[in-house]
């Protein structure tokens, strides 16, 4: 298996093509449509090749669905899939790559794109090898997603039974080849509306109730009790976050500064590998929210109202080290020559749904760093080590 060679102008010259082609989070027809051009021009039939309609499903508006190609096998086995996502993060909108020395990097003042269009350009070349080399393997099906950067939405929305039933997963998402991620965190989004009174600020302030310190008090309480940032209770660990805070149009709360605010709506994130801690600290959040517009009151002695929402974003997972996917990857990784490290994420990938959808997935990277930042840039020999691991994962 350490044989295997593939073609490495041929692969970095594809992923600077697909780096070069904008494809922000739910704006992915453009890249879905190069990439399914680019397989059929290597040669990968057009009938393996389809968009389903998770995009139809998905809450946010997304142009395509997620690109699925099936693959018989030229050999009996279990079916194996490789996934990957199409989209970047909407720092990447007009990113123009470079190449300078053993990295690519944005050319401009944004960020570049291969999180993760290095796993797509990975795969596109296993999938281009397989079918150029006529190399043996056994059934694959092979996923773009979309909307990853968003939700993990196109994951989520997939209808398990376009996979065809493959028995295990290997996801691309990341920076070495030889680390792989066999577990993450799971992630509650929350929203709360919060709804005072309005007044004129320097005749009768007295009048109003300021939804702005309904929320000073609820995220200073929050603070104050060991629930933002790192999150650590007895032997429970998570993390948690207050994002935007606004008027719920993207605009700053309030509409001046002599009328005391009325609307705030603040949205968050809870993170841990423990499901029911999960809800431990959103449900902190909640509660915190409720006390403070109990305690701001008008004249009058009416409160303030809060209306708190969540969803759970994604579930975690931590696969058995003993498990079918870990021995596979791990002996595939030992006859490259590599010592693969296993580690656990504290952010979420596509691995996180499809594991609950039942394909016990691990991942590894292409050749990301500094990912989301105008920072970030590609590592040459990372990606080279991406595609080596996926053809020969794929053959093994």
């Amino acid at each position: 298996m350490s044989s295997l060679t593939f073609d490495r102008t041929a692969a970095v010259d594809r992923l600077m093509r697909f780096l070069a082609i904008e494809g922000i989070t739910g704006q992915e027809k453009a890249i879905g449509e190069a990439v399914a051009k680019a397989l059929c021009g290597l040669g990968v039939p057009a009938s393996a090749i389809r968009f389903d309609d998770a995009n139809t499903k998905t809450p946010l508006p997304t142009q395509t669905g997620n690109l699925i190609v099936t693959l018989p096998g030229t050999r009996p086995g279990p079916r194996r899939l490789f996934s990957t996502h199409l989209d970047t993060v909407p720092l990447c909108a007009g990113a123009v790559p470079v190449r300078k020395g053993d990295r690519i990097v944005p050319q401009g003042k944004t960020a570049l794109g291969g999180d993760n269009r290095t796993g797509v350009a990975a795969l596109v070349t296993m999938l281009g090898e397989l079918h150029q080399q006529k190399l043996p393997h056994g059934p694959l099906t092979v996923l773009f997603t979309v909307r990853e950067e968003s939700g993990l939405w196109g994951a989520r929305m997939l209808d398990p039974a376009e996979l065809g039933n493959p028995i295990m997963g290997f996801n691309i998402d990341g920076g070495s080849a030889q680390t792989i991620t066999i577990g993450a965190v799971g992630a509650d989004r929350w929203e709360v509306e919060i709804i005072g009174k309005a007044s004129h600020a320097g005749v009768h302030p007295e009048r109003g109730i300021s939804a702005t310190i309904i929320a000073a008090r609820a995220l200073a309480a929050i603070h104050k009790d060991g629930w933002f940032g790192k999150v650590k209770k007895k032997t429970q660990e998570g993390t948690s976050n207050v994002g935007p805070f606004g008027d719920g149009q993207g605009r700053p709360a309030g509409q001046a500064t002599n009328v005391v605010t009325d609307f705030v709506k603040i949205q968050g994130e809870s993170r841990s590998h423990d499901t029911k801690f999960i809800t431990a600290i959103t449900s902190a959040y909640k509660s915190a929210f409720v006390q403070a517009a109990k305690a701001v009151r008008d004249d009058k002695g009416k409160t303030g109202k809060v209306k708190f929402t969540t969803r759970r974003d994604y579930y975690p997972f931590h696969l058995k080290e003993n498990s079918p996917v870990i021995a596979t990857t791990q002996a595939v990784a030992k006859s490259l020559g590599w010592d693969a490290t296993l580690k656990l994420s504290n952010g979420g990938l596509d691995a996180n749904w499809l594991t609950r959808h039942g394909i016990p997935t691990i991942t590894f990277g292409a050749g990301q760093h500094d990912v989301h930042t105008i920072q970030e840039h590609t590592n040459i020999n990372e990606f080279y080590d991406g595609c080596a691991f996926a053809l020969a994962l794929a053959t093994a």
